[in-house]
């Protein structure tokens, strides 16, 4: 039996008790777990430790930055999504995005997909040539583009497709463990998280993952976590795992505490933040976490997966993906607006090292952005659906292959 166990690297930076300044005051009077008082996180053979998985999201949890979590203790870090059919066909740039680094002794990956056949033929591929340990299934993305297809948030809508899609993924998968994340639904007046869990349990899934919000709502206002315990009331066969504003380690331990879930998935709050991985694994194992670093350690933290993404995808189009990494690093100190300007032009990785190089290293972390959210934070929306997609929600007919483009995870 496989147990991932947090062991933070020796790159990992001098770590300080937290001071008040740097709790909200949402989590001030929050106590640290006590001994026995969460399990870890059953997942097929695999034990994880702390229940924690870093979130797929699209052209962020590369290998690179799976890599950087890892090093600060992430319980389980799970690739950006790779899509079914071009996997299934061999498409190049889909095979890359689909590896992973030497070092990653647990392979997780997302998988889209709108056809129970093509996903199931990605899943046999993917456990034939034993590229995976775990797969998790995307069914939230709140896309335009891909829901006006009939894609992502909107297959749980027809849960007889829904359920062929899971079904195939499973019946492939052998002992490979089979996971699905969902959000709580279109809108309000289309919720089918209850029916997604449902059909997550039945059909064998290790575990069922629920983003708290609609697609309507993208990512805009508070998740809302009481849909999280109304899904654990009714899934009780396997793990709940809750999603959705864990800004700070407390909110994981506040989140389990209140909807009785199993385990939290840690998606925006970390992007610019790493080490909010570290933070999750001392209060887990009942200690405070440490204080964030100082810019002159972030700036080293730049650095190391500046040059992680540069061995892994080359120096030009490493510079152009980690520009949305730097205005998430810098964000909230001193001079940052200025400074991101020049950061976004950056095409060498010597460029980077000279515009780092000119901000302050012994600058403390701005306590005011704790809570700032990074990553998509644009309002509401009305979701896209094809023209009759209501008329039959017991249509199981897969939309087209143009539903599969390549979008967030959700």
């Amino acid at each position: 039996m496989k147990r991932l166990i947090c062991v933070p690297s020796a790159f990992c930076y001098q770590a300080r008790v937290m001071d008040p300044v740097y709790r909200s005051e949402l989590n001030r009077d929050v106590a640290p777990a006590a001994p026995g008082e969460f399990a870890p996180l059953a997942l097929g053979s695999m034990q994880v430790w702390p229940p924690v998985v870093l979130a797929p999201m699209a052209g962020v949890t590369n290998y690179p930055f799976r890599s950087l979590c890892a090093d600060f203790g992430a319980g389980l870090y799970v690739s950006e999504m790779i899509t079914a059919r071009p996997l299934v066909e061999g498409n190049a740039k889909t095979l890359k995005l689909a590896g992973f680094g030497p070092e990653e002794s647990v392979r997780s990956l997302q998988l889209y997909g709108v056809d129970p056949h093509y996903v199931g033929e990605a899943v046999a591929r993917l456990v034939g040539e034993g590229q995976v340990d775990h797969i998790d299934l995307n069914f939230g993305c709140p896309v335009r583009k891909v829901t006006r297809r009939g894609g992502g948030a909107a297959i749980p809508l027809k849960p007889r497709l829904l359920q062929n899609i899971v079904h195939a993924a499973v019946s492939r998968a052998g002992e490979v463990p089979v996971t699905i994340k969902f959000r709580m639904g279109i809108d309000d007046d289309y919720l089918t998280f209850l029916e997604s869990g449902r059909i997550g349990q039945e059909e064998g899934c290790a575990t069922v993952a629920l983003h708290a919000r609609t697609a309507a709502q993208l990512y805009d206002g508070e998740a809302r976590w009481e849909a999280i315990a109304e899904l654990k009331r009714r899934v009780t066969a396997i793990p709940v795992l809750g999603n959705g504003d864990i800004w700070e380690a407390e909110d994981a331990l506040r989140m389990m505490r209140a909807t009785g879930c199993d385990g939290v998935v840690v998606g925006r709050g970390c992007l610019g933040r790493p080490w909010l991985f570290r933070d999750l694994a001392a209060v887990f194992d009942g200690q405070a976490p440490p204080n964030p670093p100082s810019l002159g350690e972030i700036v080293q933290i730049m650095l190391r997966h500046a040059r992680k993404l540069a061995d892994w995808m080359g120096e030009g189009p490493a510079m152009r993906a980690f520009r949305r990494h730097s205005s998430w690093y810098t964000k909230g100190f001193r001079g940052s607006a200025r400074m991101r300007a020049e950061l976004m032009r950056v095409t060498t990785l010597a460029g980077l090292e000279a515009v780092l190089a000119q901000m302050d290293p012994a600058e403390p972390f701005p306590p005011s952005c704790i809570r700032v959210p990074r990553g998509k934070t644009a309002g509401t929306q009305q979701v896209a659906l094809p023209d009759g997609y209501l008329d039959d929600l017991q249509d199981a007919t897969p939309p087209s292959a143009e539903a599969e483009d390549a979008f967030s995870g959700g």
